[in-house]
């Protein structure tokens, strides 16, 4: 795994340099990330147990990580679909899953989700820290969308960076999370210089306001199933 080294010069992208120490930052600037994606992929397997076909959406699914231990239980008794914006990770993730891609198994597709969605009748979405990325005049179709496009007894997986709810506590939880990049050997020049790219490319919003979002779109079985100071994960069954 290559480390992740980046210092961004402007706007935050996911390029071929972010792409090659992905999972170094992910493991690095996500806390309790492997917690977070076992819980993702446990809540997500026992939606799939009383599914069939299981059909399998990643929306943002970068260089197809999030979808490793679903492709390797499932196999050929699922359909598996990633979906992302970025060329380099898209790259990636069709290298990682070649195989699978050439029988059928797993699509990787580049698209643009202000623009277009992928149509079809799924039985898990997946949505891990990508939503923030888009602007908030799309959001609430997008999850709208994701509704749309799910059988009943389906679930949209949801995984986000959010903001407290007043100033005070969103300041002591982000001095929290600062800490532990900190801590992970991230130094304090390389933490300034991501934060002020990320400015304006990635835009949190409340806890509340994600979980209106989800009602409004149709969702009326809700819950968060993880949150680590300003981190939060959310399951809506339809």
């Amino acid at each position: 795994m290559k480390k992740d080294e980046v210092v961004p010069d402007g706007k935050w992208i996911f390029d071929k340099e972010v792409t090659e120490v992905f999972e170094d930052m992910l493991s690095r600037s996500i806390p309790q990330y492997d917690v977070m994606r076992d819980a993702v992929y446990n809540l997500g397997s026992k939606i799939l147990e009383n599914h069939k076909p299981k059909v399998v959406l990643d929306i943002g699914c970068s260089d197809g990580l999030s979808l490793q231990k679903f492709v390797n239980k499932y196999g050929a008794h699922a359909r598996i679909k990633g979906i992302d914006i970025s060329e380099p990770m898209i790259n990636k993730a069709k290298k990682r899953y070649e195989g699978y891609i050439s029988c059928g198994v797993v699509s990787i597709d580049r698209l643009d989700l202000r623009k277009d969605f992928p149509l079809d009748k799924y039985n898990l979405i997946m949505s891990i820290f990508t939503i923030q990325f888009i602007p908030i005049e799309y959001r609430q179709e997008i999850i709208q969308k994701c509704y749309d496009n799910l059988v009943e007894n389906g679930a949209f997986i949801f995984v986000e960076k959010v903001l407290g709810n007043c100033s005070q506590l969103n300041e002591i939880m982000v001095d929290e999370y600062l800490k532990m990049k900190r801590d992970h050997g991230y130094t304090q020049d390389q933490i300034d210089r991501k934060r002020l790219s990320l400015e304006g490319v990635l835009v949190p919003m409340t806890s509340d306001w994600n979980k209106d979002m989800l009602r409004q779109a149709g969702f009326k079985k809700i819950d968060s199933f993880w949150r680590w100071m300003n981190f939060e994960g959310y399951i809506a069954i339809k």
